[in-house]
């Protein structure tokens, strides 16, 4: 009977086949240790020479790492570790053994050389436990959307206009129709769609062609945008503080193996609770001014100000109502001080950085109409986006959460670039 490595807490004294490959092995003549995995999971089989064969002990012996076999014995419970149960082996078929040596040994690798054997790191405990950590990140965003009143709704990832502005845009000449750009946010197209269906989320891949070399900065990454009718500032962050918590216990619920894996104190994770810290932007300028913060009114917050802000913090901290001069010219403008927009960027803690950043939309016609004119966005690229205004505008909000910093937010890895599972950087663009 075929089996997963992850089910065999339920085959316990059954005999089962698991399919995989082994990643490790020790001991030698009369017993073996083989490290197998399937994709599910993890677990080991003891091959010992006074129960099997003299057949299944050579076959033992030429294993190599990373060899791909089907392997059979008796599920046992781990003789020392709680809820660990192994494979007592009664035989072994060898699908592939690799003609040569495995190039990732166990002695320390710099980080280009697993970079460019990115397709072989995978296969790592650790980076297995990263990509199924993100799986479930992923899984949680859609229930809890789905759970909320939203539906999916999927963005072009070719656009013939700027989100934010052209400045960090890849362009690409498009058949007769000039120049367009590879996304940068779903966000103008689902203000579109909330129109028809009220609440709306997008999935997708989105790109930045700033020339950052940090280790929160991907050129190709992954966001969630949402966007919500009838839904005001207040609102909007309470939306995003509750999706956070839902992640995070998500995760909590089913990724205590791949946790412990990434070493990760999970301990700050269960203290995410809403609600999340809220401070103004004046307010954050003058606490970062008290703690020695170089910064001036006007400037956005660098990685050093996250830090200090969140200091302390058991919860993420939302930096709202920020000055209009240095924000995008959709955001609306706050009713008690037009020099500030309805926005905010939601800190995590940990050193974590901007997780989301959200706002209230401009759903007055005339105002929007001046902004785009402010901003020079001439054309008819833009004129599908106020007419939006026209016809039935209504008070509406929305955010984007960038996947990738969340994966690195839950699992507590210090690059982004471990997140997703074929990083591309300003240096990188292979495997």
């Amino acid at each position: 009977m075929n089996a997963l490595i992850k089910d065999l807490a339920s085959h316990v004294d059954q005999e089962v086949t698991i399919r995989g490959w082994m990643y490790n092995k020790r001991g030698s003549g009369k017993i073996y240790f083989l490290q197998l995995r399937d994709g599910s999971g993890m677990t080991q089989g003891v091959v010992s020479a006074s129960e099997v064969s003299s057949e299944v002990m050579d076959a033992a012996e030429k294993l190599s790492i990373e060899s791909s076999c089907k392997v059979t014995g008796k599920v046992t419970k781990h003789p020392k570790l709680d809820d660990v149960f192994e494979l007592q082996v009664t035989d072994i078929e060898i699908v592939h053994i690799p003609p040569e040596e495995y190039p990732i040994s166990k002695k320390e690798h710099g980080p280009e050389f697993l970079l460019d054997n990115r397709h072989l790191w995978l296969r790592s405990s650790k980076q297995w436990a990263i990509q199924r950590v993100r799986d479930c990140i992923i899984q949680a965003v859609y229930d809890y959307f789905h759970e909320n009143g939203f539906i999916k709704i999927d963005t072009p990832i070719l656009t013939p206009n700027a989100c934010e502005g052209a400045t960090t845009l890849f362009e690409i000449e498009y058949f007769d129709e000039g120049t367009v750009f590879l996304s940068q946010s779903g966000q103008l197209y689902l203000e579109a769609a909330i129109m028809s269906v009220g609440r709306a989320f997008d999935f997708g891949p989105t790109f930045r062609a700033e020339k950052s070399k940090t280790r929160r900065h991907l050129t190709e990454f992954w966001m969630m945008d949402a966007e919500a009718a009838f839904v005001e500032h207040e609102e909007n962050m309470e939306i995003q503080e509750n999706m956070v918590v839902f992640i995070v216990e998500r995760c909590l619920e089913r990724c205590l193996p791949e946790l412990k894996i990434l070493e990760r104190d999970i301990e700050p994770l269960k203290k995410i609770k809403a609600p999340f810290t809220r401070l103004t932007y004046n307010e954050a300028i003058k606490v970062l001014s008290e703690k020695g913060s170089d910064i001036k009114h006007g400037e956005d917050l660098g990685n050093d100000d996250e830090g200090i802000l969140t200091e302390g913090s058991d919860v993420p901290v939302f930096i709202h109502k920020w000055p209009k001069a240095i924000k995008p010219f959709y955001m609306k403008e706050d009713p008690q001080n037009p020099e500030l927009v309805l926005n905010n960027d939601l800190i995590g803690t940990e050193g974590a950085g901007e997780l989301i950043g959200g706002s209230q939309r401009e759903d007055d016609y005339d105002k929007l109409k001046s902004f785009v004119e402010e901003e020079g966005l001439t054309g008819d690229e833009y004129m599908w986006y106020l007419d939006l205004r026209k016809y039935g505008s209504v008070p509406h909000s929305g955010f984007g959460l960038g996947l990738e910093r969340m994966v690195r937010y839950v699992c507590g890895i210090q690059h982004i670039r471990e997140t997703i599972p074929f990083p591309r950087m300003i240096s990188r663009v292979k495997p």
